[in-house]
């Protein structure tokens, strides 16, 4: 019982510095012109950080600045990858694209015309 109880304690203490250690790292990112998320999903650029206050100006539209707790900085939005670096993600020759229609591998034939919807016996 002591040697589960010890191990408890132990995973405990050692989660708890893990997430001083993340708001750290988060903490160290939070600085005027990086683009961030807050909790309540408002996306923003950080315009100034009042240390004294605890207080975050963030500019969410040009000409409109909200005042946040700095708290409330709940991750910082990395830039997105560029399209010259997104070739892993392009279309592979001859696919088809969302959304259009593969004729190569349609089971119709052309003179059936006949949909397949299944009548009740009402």
């Amino acid at each position: 019982m002591l040697a589960v109880l010890a191990v408890l304690i132990f995973f405990m203490f050692r989660n708890s510095r893990k997430r001083q250690a993340e708001a750290q790292q988060l903490q160290s990112k939070v600085q005027p012109g990086a683009r961030v998320m807050t909790n309540f999903g408002v996306y923003g650029t950080i315009v100034s950080i009042d240390e004294e206050e605890n207080q975050v100006q963030l500019e969410v539209a040009p000409g409109t600045v909200l005042t946040v707790h700095r708290q409330t900085v709940a991750r910082v939005v990395e830039p997105a990858v560029s399209d010259d670096e997104a070739g892993a993600h392009e279309a592979i020759e001859g696919e088809p694209e969302f959304g259009e229609r593969d004729e190569a591998h349609t089971t119709e034939t052309p003179g059936d015309t006949t949909p397949d919807t299944k009548k009740s016996d009402d």
